[in-house]
């Protein structure tokens, strides 16, 4: 078992949630509920990784706060 972090943005244009996972090409999907996401996602990376591992091209590490005057 395998485990990814996704990154999760809700489109205030379409109401959608967009799901990526950062450094995974190709690793990307969308839907209407978190749950969908989730489902949607999962099956994303199975299938990209029917072409084997891929190699990562980056690491989620992480959010910062950046204040602005």
């Amino acid at each position: 078992m395998r485990s990814y972090t996704a990154i999760v943005e809700k489109c205030y244009d379409t109401g959608l949630y967009v799901g990526f996972i950062p450094g995974f090409p190709g690793a990307h999907t969308q839907a209407e509920t978190l749950d969908e996401l989730n489902k949607n996602l999962r099956e994303v990376v199975e299938m990209l990784l029917e072409d084997g591992e891929p190699e990562l091209e980056a690491e989620f590490v992480g959010t910062q706060n950046v204040l602005v005057a």
